[in-house]
């Protein structure tokens, strides 16, 4: 963990340990907004590219790096660092956000994003980018490299965690499920998989490519300890990775219901939504709507969930 929850002016003052995890989720949802609002300042530099999954996947990466990750932004190689391996590369320009967000990054760079000479390709690429764990494209490798670096880890002697953000696309991959087996013989309990379903892939909606569900069961049934939230709701997130910290004996997983395009009305109900192109006129209202939602949100009560930032079921 990098930074500690700020004060919320304004908030009533319960109880002390009340008002102390009121502050840390209101915090997180602050930095959620903010990797949000930089996602759609990096998507205005091309114009278009996986706004979307960077929309949805917001609040999981703002608890990720805000709340649960052991690392330093000013040491990136630290060799005791918790480790995030971002297997779907596409979703580079989410991770660019929270590294920014997290002190790894300085803001200005991301106006660099997907430019010639960037150390921010649109895809991601650990040999380019300080926090890029490794490269990414080719869908499917994440776990398994999670599962070969947790072995290593304990074979030093390391608290480090490793951590796999796939999607549920990558499930339609073999080799993530022979990793699933293999984390599972070794009993890597220093490794958590976060598993985005937005339910959609770039041939279409995930149930249609491939059926996958019940995907829960799934990975319980190859050995895995598993949970499933809602990605978009920061409290529930915060529920889960505090429970996961506790668990031992296997592997776990965290499985995330998330919506493409979350935040932003506009673009939670476009058609094609996978690679999203935004009209030039169209990223200034995208981040009004933005705005105007986070603020109903913080005004809404303690928690800063209302209908308005809060879905209403899982992904779609």
């Amino acid at each position: 963990m990098t930074s500690t929850p700020s004060t919320v002016l304004g908030a009533a003052p319960p109880a002390q340990e009340h008002t102390t995890r009121q502050e840390r989720i209101r915090a997180l949802r602050d930095s959620a907004y903010r990797i949000r609002m930089h996602a759609l300042n990096m998507g205005e530099v091309q114009g278009q590219g996986y706004i979307g999954q960077a929309l949805g996947v917001a609040d999981v990466l703002a608890v990720v790096y805000k709340d649960v990750l052991d690392h330093r932004p000013d040491e990136p190689d630290w060799p005791e660092r918790d480790r995030l391996l971002l297997s779907i590369g596409h979703y580079a320009i989410a991770l660019y956000a929270a590294l920014a967000e997290a002190g790894v990054l300085d803001t200005e760079e991301l106006a660099t994003y997907g430019s010639d000479d960037s150390r921010l390709p649109m895809s991601g690429m650990a040999t380019y980018t300080p926090g890029m764990e490794i490269s990414g494209g080719s869908l499917g490798h994440g776990l398994g490299i999670a599962t070969g670096m947790a072995l290593g880890l304990r074979y030093r002697g390391s608290d480090a965690r490793v951590y796999n953000l796939l999607s549920d696309g990558e499930l339609d991959e073999g080799s993530t499920w022979e990793a699933a087996l293999a984390c599972a013989h070794h009993r890597l309990d220093n490794v958590t998989a976060i598993v985005d379903v937005n339910a959609l892939q770039a041939d279409g909606p995930t149930a249609g490519v491939l059926r996958t569900e019940p995907v829960t069961a799934k990975w319980e049934a190859f050995g895995w300890h598993a949970i499933r939230v809602d990605g978009n709701d920061v409290d529930a997130l915060v529920t889960a990775f505090d429970s996961l910290r506790e668990h031992r004996g296997s592997p776990s997983v965290l499985i995330c219901d998330t919506k493409v395009g979350r935040g932003v009305p506009m673009l939670e109900t476009r058609e094609k939504a996978h690679f999203m192109r935004v009209e030039e006129h169209e990223w200034q209202i995208a981040r009004e709507q933005l705005t105007q939602n986070h603020e109903a949100g913080r005004a809404d009560g303690p928690d800063g969930r209302s209908d308005a930032t809060e879905g209403k079921g899982p992904a779609a």
